[in-house]
C-alpha cells in the first residue's frame, strides 16, 4: 500500500518535478530547430551568433524569447567543435542556469557542457559571463576545451589565473565569456577597488556567474575573507624586547584555554609582567601596564603569551632556512606563503630567533558571500545542493532544481552509516576495509585530520 505522502507525488508530482516538467515544451522547440541549424554552413552558425547579439542590444529582445535559438545554435556548435551533441537533460539543466537557480546534477552527467549553454545565452547582451571553478587547473581547461565551442559559434574566452601579467588580465576580462576561479574573482575586485582610475581596472562589470561547486564556494567557504595586505612599521626591537620577559613568568601567572585558543594573564600575572617590563626598560617608570599609552604594549605581550603557549615548533610550524611555515592541521602540509596576522607571526620569529618580518596592514577585505551578491544574476551547478537548498534561498536567492540523470543510475549509492561511538564507527570501518582489499578492490579512506589518519593507519 502507498503512503499518503507517496500517493499525492504520484498525483500531484514534486514541486521538483513539476519546474523539470515546465520546461519540456522548450526543449521539444530546441529539438525542431535541430534540422535547420544542422544545414547552416560553419559562417552561418557565426552570422546567427550575430544575428541574436543585434537582437538582443538593438533590438532589446529578451533572452528567453531568443533561447529555443540560441540553444539550438550552440548545440550544433558543440557538436562540430567536440562532437558531442547535448542530451535534452543537459538542456534543461542549462535553462535552469539562465533562470538564475542551481542546477543539481550527478556527476559525469556534463556539467561543463551545460555551463557553456547558459553562458553563451547571457553573453548574448555584451555585458560579459563569468564561469567559476574551484581550481586555476580546472579554470584553464574548461577555457581551452569550451572555448573552442564559444569559437565556433564566433565568440571570445579569456581565462583569469593568478600572478597573469596585467594587459593578459584586462584582455580575458573584455572576453564575451571568461573562466576564472572564485579566489581570482575576489582579489581582482579588491585590486580593482585600489586603482585610482576606472581604465585601469580589470573587471567591467558583474552581469552574470555560473560557479562551478557551488556548495563548496558559497556555503563552506562563503565567509572566508579574502584579504590584501601590505607592510607597515618594522617594530622588530619590541618583539625581541618582550619575547625575552616571557619566559620569566610562573604557570601561576596566566590561563590556557585550548579551545578557543586563548592565553589571558590572571591578577598575579598582570603584577608579574608589569615589574618584569620596568626592569627591562620597555615600560618607563611610573608609567601602567593598561594606561592608553600602553595599548602598542599590552598587545606585543598577548601576541607573545600565545607564541610562547600555544605554538609549538613541529607541530602548528616548522622552521625552514630562517623562516617560520605555518603547517596546514588538516592535511599536515606546509603552507608556503601564508602568515598569521596581528602580529602573531612575528611573535613566533622572534621566539625563535630567526629574521622579523614586517607587520602585514590590511588595506581591502571582501568574503565570497559578499562578493557573489555583487552580480545582478547568478547560477550554480553541484553534485550536492539539495541540502543546502535552504540557505541558498534565504542567502542569496537561489533556487535548487535536481535535473535527472540522462539514463537510469546504474551505480549504487549506499546510504550513511550512523554510529554511538568512536569506537564503533572505526570497528565499522575497518569491517568495510576488510571486505574491500578481501574483493580485490583498492581503497581511499579519507578522514578530517592526519591525526585520525595515523590512528586508522
Amino acid at each position: 500500500m502507498l503512503g499518503f505522502g507517496s500517493l499525492s507525488r504520484k498525483v500531484f508530482a514534486t514541486p521538483n518535478d513539476r519546474k523539470v516538467k515546465s520546461v519540456r515544451p522548450i526543449v521539444a522547440q530546441i529539438n525542431a530547430l535541430e534540422p535547420e541549424f544542422q544545414a547552416l554552413t560553419d559562417e552561418g552558425i557565426i552570422a546567427k551568433t550575430h544575428e541574436f547579439q543585434k537582437r538582443v542590444q538593438e533590438g532589446g529582445e529578451s533572452l528567453d524569447s531568443i533561447l529555443p535559438e540560441a540553444f539550438a545554435n550552440c548545440r550544433e556548435g558543440a557538436r562540430r567543435a567536440l562532437g558531442l551533441r547535448a542530451f535534452d537533460v543537459q538542456l534543461k539543466g542549462a535553462m535552469f542556469l539562465h533562470q538564475g537557480n542551481i542546477s543539481e546534477m550527478k556527476t559525469g552527467e556534463g556539467k561543463t557542457l551545460v555551463a557553456a549553454f547558459a553562458a553563451y545565452l547571457n553573453a548574448l547582451t555584451g555585458k560579459g559571463v563569468h564561469v567559476v571553478t574551484v581550481n586555476d587547473y580546472l579554470a584553464r581547461r574548461d577555457s581551452e576545451w569550451m572555448g573552442k565551442v564559444y569559437a565556433q559559434l564566433g565568440m571570445t574566452t579569456g581565462v583569469v589565473y593568478s600572478h597573469q601579467p596585467d594587459d593578459e588580465k584586462m584582455a580575458a576580462y573584455r572576453a564575451d565569456i571568461t573562466y576564472a576561479t572564485n579566489n581570482e574573482l575576489g582579489f581582482d575586485y579588491l585590486r580593482d577597488n585600489m586603482k585610482g582610475s576606472l581604465e585601469d581596472m580589470a573587471q567591467r562589470g558583474h552581469a552574470y556567474a555560473i560557479v562551478d561547486e557551488v556548495d563548496s564556494i558559497l556555503i563552506d567557504e562563503a565567509r572566508t575573507p579574502l584579504i590584501i595586505s601590505g607592510p607597515s612599521q618594522d617594530r622588530s626591537p619590541l618583539y625581541t624586547a618582550v619575547d625575552a620577559v616571557i619566559p620569566h613568568l610562573q604557570p601561576d601567572h596566566y590561563a590556557v584555554d585550548e579551545k578557543t585558543r586563548s592565553v589571558t594573564l590572571t591578577e598575579e600575572g598582570n603584577d608579574a609582567i608589569e615589574a618584569l617590563l620596568h626592569e627591562a626598560g620597555i615600560l618607563p617608570e611610573g608609567q601602567n601596564l593598561y594606561a592608553a599609552e600602553s595599548t602598542t604594549i599590552v598587545h606585543h605581550v598577548n601576541q607573545a603569551l600565545r607564541a610562547h603557549r600555544l605554538f609549538f615548533k613541529d607541530q602548528q610550524y616548522i622552521v625552514r632556512d630562517g623562516e617560520v611555515m605555518l603547517i596546514d592541521e588538516f592535511t599536515g602540509r606546509m603552507m608556503k606563503g601564508r602568515r598569521l596576522s596581528d602580529g602573531l607571526h612575528q611573535a613566533i620569529e622572534a621566539k625563535e630567533g630567526v629574521k622579523i618580518n614586517p607587520e602585514n596592514v590590511t588595506y581591502a577585505s571582501v568574503t565570497f558571500q559578499n562578493y557573489f551578491r555583487l552580480y545582478d544574476k547568478l547560477g550554480g551547478m553541484t553534485g550536492t545542493a539539495a541540502t543546502e537548498a535552504e540557505e541558498f534561498r534565504e542567502i542569496y536567492g537561489l533556487g535548487v532544481v535536481e535535473v535527472p540523470t540522462n539514463r537510469v543510475v546504474a551505480r549504487l549509492d549506499e546510504h550513511d552509516q550512523v554510529f554511538r561511538s568512536a569506537r564503533e564507527k572505526y570497528d565499522g570501518i575497518l569491517k568495510a576495509i576488510k571486505e574491500a582489499h578481501e574483493n580485490g578492490q583498492p581503497i581511499l579512506v579519507g578522514t578530517t585530520s592526519i591525526e585520525k589518519s595515523e590512528q586508522l593507519s
